[in-house]
């Protein structure tokens, strides 16, 4: 089992052109994922969206990379009141969460992030075993927040 971090800058190759490939491999264990999806930008607020969807070869998913227009910094408020863990500011005036979904044995997590209308959420429902699943979809939304935000914000 591989434990090394994920990085912490982006490199190519990427998947759907902002999700760094050698992140994926290490986050779920898969070598050659099978990749569906694309994120559309738009420089109009509350419009950019898409998502990117990663299988195994033998077709169960293992992550999606969503962006949606639908964020609100309320809700997230909502959330962690529940008693998941804040994010750190990935983004200047951003807000998120993050959490592991389930037991201890589950390898599934996720985190969210959102700023203004715009929202990320990395969702890993297959982790590699003894690895810090919780981190890797932390150290993943600190890759790929940023751009998507930005993009989102800027694109035309």
């Amino acid at each position: 089992m591989n434990t090394t971090p994920l990085p912490s800058v982006a490199a190519p190759p990427y998947l759907c052109d902002y999700i760094p490939l050698d992140a994926v491999r290490l986050m779920t264990g898969v070598q050659d994922p099978v990749v569906k999806g694309r994120f559309t930008m738009s420089a109009n607020e509350g419009e950019s969206s898409g998502g990117c969807f990663i299988y195994q070869s033998d077709g169960p998913k293992v992550l999606d990379v969503t962006l949606s227009p639908d964020g609100s910094k309320e809700e997230v408020e909502w959330v962690i009141s529940k008693g998941a863990k804040p994010l750190p500011e990935i983004v200047p005036g951003s807000i998120g969460h993050y959490g592991q979904d389930g037991s201890a044995d589950n390898t599934q997590a996720s985190a969210t992030l959102v700023h203004g209308l715009d929202k990320v959420i990395v969702e890993l429902w297959r982790g590699v075993k003894g690895r810090d699943n919780t981190a890797d979809v932390v150290a993943l939304m600190k890759l790929v927040g940023p751009k998507l935000i930005v993009e989102a914000k800027t694109k035309d």
